[in-house]
């Protein structure tokens, strides 16, 4: 969303008068520079991600332990979050100007839509942002429900397509991906062929999810927002959780990260299959240790973790900017990367480009109020809203 904003510390405040929240921008900021180190196996191959070894090294489980436990669906889960959180606090104020917020914020999900398709069909095929608008849609109905309501209707719409997703992983276990496997050189034909061929397999991957977004996809990420919604009504995005509470997310981290590290390492394809669906539901409560973390460091002041704060105030652009810096590398200037890289060489990479980021956003920032995206988006929506 457009940078989020509430009143803050002052509540004697004019209610149209919004100052930028320091604790969602941060935990914004480590979001979108956190998804890159997943999203970066699947630049060179969008389907297939990375190509395993027909016996992996060490260095190569020790890296995907250490992102069941810390990174794989932490972060896509606070973006999730994060963009639910947005809705509500543009909603209210909105609400608080006497515009229409439901028209206006409509609106903005309906150019989101446009900005998610192209980026699908002609950037990259791992696109979220067409699934956030739909889910956007989702979550707008829920708006006014009280936080009782907003945990239970969340609870079912992430419990529905982790139950769908099961069920398919139980019929259907993917065939493992492995480097130099009769699959892997088929793919790597599409992937690091003529943009023509690429544009066809995105066309053909972005029409295919057309059907799956609606059964799991949307109303997964519907029911994050709304739980991102719930937790900032009900204060945990400036204050944290309780100390009982972090205990109990504790546990469920560590108990459910051990059950998704044992599935990946299982060597019988059903239950590999099923570290996928493992992985969304160890994610929740390692995604709101974060936001305990980074709200307890920051406490809502704009010079503590400031070059996180830039990024996250840039999230729209720099997520664009990884996809496009990511194909380009990974399809068309170090292909072979794609047969030589281990984890560890992939999570290198992310590093530096997150150092980058910084200070890029640190940057950029001091000339502009807004990133390039945010600003069109924002333009797009006021200017010229869609029915």
């Amino acid at each position: 969303m457009e940078p989020l904003t509430v009143i803050i510390n002052n509540p004697s405040q004019n209610p149209t008068d919004f100052d930028r929240n320091a604790n969602i921008d941060v935990i914004r900021g480590l979001a979108v520079l956190g998804i890159l180190f997943i999203n970066i196996y699947f630049f060179g191959n969008a389907i297939s991600g990375y190509a395993s070894h027909e016996s992996n090294p060490l260095h190569d489980i020790l890296v995907e332990l250490f992102s069941n436990f810390f990174i794989e669906g932490r972060f896509i889960s606070l973006f999730s979050m994060l963009f639910g959180v947005g809705l509500a606090i543009q909603f209210d104020r909105l609400s608080a100007q006497n515009r229409d917020a439901y028209q206006l914020v409509k609106s903005r999900l309906k150019w989101l839509v446009i900005f998610g398709v192209i980026h699908a069909i002609f950037i990259w095929s791992g696109d979220v942002l067409f699934t956030y608008a739909l889910s956007g849609f989702v979550a707008l109905c829920y708006l006014k429900l009280d936080h009782n309501k907003l945990l239970k209707k969340s609870l079912l719409f992430i419990a529905a397509p982790v139950l769908l997703l099961t069920l398919m992983s139980l019929l259907s276990p993917e065939e493992k991906f492995i480097r130099g496997s009769a699959l892997f050189e088929e793919e790597s034909l599409i992937w690091f062929g003529s943009y023509a061929e690429q544009l066809t397999m995105q066309l053909t991957i972005f029409a295919t999810m057309l059907f799956v977004i609606p059964l799991t996809l949307m109303w997964l990420s519907a029911g994050l927002m709304l739980l991102g919604i719930a937790l900032y009504r009900k204060g945990i995005f400036e204050h944290g959780f309780n100390k009982n509470q972090l205990i109990q997310l504790a546990v469920a981290t560590v108990l459910l990260s051990v059950f998704d590290s044992l599935l990946t390492l299982s060597t019988d394809p059903i239950l590999n299959t099923l570290s996928g669906v493992a992985v969304i539901v160890s994610a929740i409560p390692m995604a709101l240790i974060y936001i305990h973390i980074l709200v307890k460091i920051c406490q809502n002041r704009s010079t503590v973790l400031a070059p996180l704060q830039k990024v996250g105030q840039l999230s729209l652009s720099l997520y664009i900017l990884q996809s496009i810096c990511g194909v380009l590398v990974f399809r068309y200037f170090a292909p072979t990367l794609v047969n030589t890289l281990d984890r560890p060489g992939y999570m290198l990479i992310a590093l530096g480009f997150s150092i980058f980021q910084i200070m890029l956003a640190t940057v950029y920032l001091k000339y502009f109020k807004q990133g390039p995206l945010e600003w069109l988006w924002r333009r797009l929506a006021q200017s010229k809203p869609l029915a």
